[in-house]
Order: structure tokens, then C-alpha cells, then sequence
């Protein structure tokens, strides 16, 4: 498959593309299943969401199982699957490589016990030479404002911020942004679309209010040429997508 030049210009104007009807739906039926398996047991590594509000509790709800694709060899076929290298290829102009070292997760909003996911840009996880990595979501199932939906700022991977903006987290603060959060867009997805975005792309989703898990499926390719900082987190193992 092969990116149309409006859609190339639609990523590089606003910082994400939505490709609907991506993945089939045998494909995402065997993630999920092996997802639920690994989410039931709590199979580490994970992250929970006492972990991500750092808070000292009891509670092991999990928000994210870290280091899927070593798991399952599904979760390995999704990950290297032949039909998106050529679209990541263009967005990037270079080869992609797969980076392991953080965006290598099952994520989840579990009904009522998840927490928001606050405004930011996925560059707070990564130490590379510059920014040229984007994300690939793959849809499990559906996904609406009511049970978490990534919500994104157009044109906000180009934009420059002053430190005063975010918080010591490198959340983008509500308060000191209003105008700008006031822009954000939407789409509902369904099981096997695909968001792809830069890593400077503003998004956040809300708790989930529902009585269903969503379960959503995450990972980050870097172009070639853009290398990882020695001896940080981010140089780790890769997996190049030729």
C-alpha cells in the first residue's frame, strides 16, 4: 500500500493521518486475544496506573503491557507487517526503524478505574537526534470520546512551546493552554484503523466511562538516519523494516 500525495500532505500539514479499515479483523481478533491473556495474568512488564499517576496504593490496574513484542509472535507480525512499511517509508524518507525501548505496548483504558491521559508530546520518551519518529495505533475495537479516544492539536508538531507550558512531567498544562486545546479534533475508530502521528503531535484521551476494557495497540518507528543518544533508554534494540 501507498500513501496518495494528499495524504502524505495531510500528515506533514496536521501531524497525524487516520487510515481507516487498516488491519483485518482476524488480524486485531488474534491480538486481542492474546492481549486479554497477558492483561488477565498481568504478565510483566507492565505499567499500572498507580505507576503512571505515581501513587502509592495497592492498585494494579493495569494501563499498558510494555515489551509486547517479544511476547507473542502475533504481536511480532503486527509490528513488522509488510503493508505499512512502504507508508511509513514515505512519511519518513528513509528507511524505518522499529524502536523497542518504550511505544512497544498493548494500551488500555479499563472502564471506570482508568485515569485521563493528560495533553503531551511523545518526545517526553524518547533520546534520539531529532524528532523524526512517528507512532503507529492500531485499533482493537471501537473507540469514542465515552471510552478514551485519542484526541489530537493539528499542526501541533510544529509549533514551539515555552517550557512554562508544561508541567514537571512535560504534561501540557489545561490551564495555560486553553485557546490552543480548544482547537483539538477528533475521529472515532473502529477495529483495524490505524492513527499514524509525529512525535510532537499534542493528544490526549479521557478516562474510559463504560462498562467495556479498551484495548489499543502502540508502537514507534525512527527513520534511519536518526539515531539513538548513547546510553540512553532509547538505545536499545531495533528492528529494522527494509
Amino acid at each position: 500500500m501507498k500513501l496518495t500525495k494528499q495524504q502524505v500532505e495531510e500528515f506533514n500539514t496536521n501531524g497525524f493521518l487516520i487510515l481507516k479499515n487498516f488491519a483485518d479483523e482476524q488480524l486485531c481478533n488474534d491480538i486481542l486475544e492474546k492481549a486479554n491473556k497477558h492483561l488477565q495474568e498481568k504478565q510483566a512488564p507492565i505499567e499500572t496506573e498507580a505507576d503512571y499517576l505515581r501513587k502509592e496504593t495497592k492498585d494494579i490496574t493495569v494501563r499498558r503491557l510494555r515489551q509486547v513484542y517479544d511476547r507473542e509472535e502475533i504481536f511480532k507480525t503486527w509490528m513488522t507487517h509488510k503493508k505499512i512499511r512502504l507508508i511509513l517509508k514515505q512519511l519518513l524518507n528513509d528507511i524505518p526503524i522499529l524502536s523497542l525501548a518504550h511505544h512497544n505496548s498493548i494500551m488500555t483504558k479499563m472502564p471506570k478505574e482508568s485515569s485521563r491521559t493528560s495533553w503531551h508530546q511523545d518526545r517526553r520518551y524518547w533520546s534520539f537526534k531529532n524528532d523524526d519518529l512517528i507512532s503507529i495505533w492500531l485499533s482493537l475495537d471501537d473507540e469514542t470520546l465515552e471510552n478514551g479516544l485519542l484526541e489530537f492539536i493539528p499542526k501541533s508538531h510544529k509549533m514551539e512551546f515555552e517550557k512554562e507550558q508544561f508541567d514537571e512531567d512535560s504534561n501540557f498544562l489545561d490551564t495555560k493552554n486553553e485557546e490552543l486545546i480548544k482547537t483539538k479534533v477528533h475521529t472515532n475508530l473502529q477495529k483495524g484503523d490505524i492513527v499514524l502521528f509525529h512525535c510532537k503531535t499534542l493528544h490526549h484521551a479521557n478516562k474510559n466511562e463504560t462498562e467495556k476494557a479498551k484495548i489499543s495497540f502502540v508502537y514507534t518507528v525512527r527513520a534511519k538516519r536518526n539515531k539513538p543518544l548513547y546510553m540512553t533508554r532509547s538505545d536499545f534494540k531495533e528492528i529494522t523494516l527494509d
